[in-house]
């Protein structure tokens, strides 16, 4: 299994934090809250595209939203595949911290 950048990573736990509302306004503003840096949205798109292509992340569009003017929003999901990444990535984090200051 490929490693995750630690970008996929972020966004991939936005993902499993905001569940149903995890669309890419929602995704942004969580991002920013945890970093406190600016996300692009052409950026995030970009790797939320790429993370489904990879099958870390699913999605669908909702109904057609008043208060969008009636347009839809593009909700993502988190897949085994997924899951399993973060695990994995995960678990080598804390193996490599726990290894890190040892003398």
């Amino acid at each position: 299994m490929k490693l995750l950048s630690r970008t996929e990573e972020f966004i991939l736990l936005s993902v499993l934090f905001l569940k149903e509302k995890a669309y890419t306004v929602g995704i942004r503003k969580q991002l920013r809250t945890v970093t406190n840096k600016s996300w692009s949205y052409g950026a995030l798109f970009t790797s939320l595209e790429q993370m489904v292509k990879k099958g870390y992340l699913e999605s669908y569009l909702t109904e057609p939203i008043s208060e969008r003017g009636g347009r839809r929003r593009r909700i993502y999901q988190i897949t085994d595949n997924g899951k399993d990444a973060l695990y994995e990535i995960n678990r080598m984090e804390k193996v490599m911290w726990e290894t890190a200051f040892e003398e």
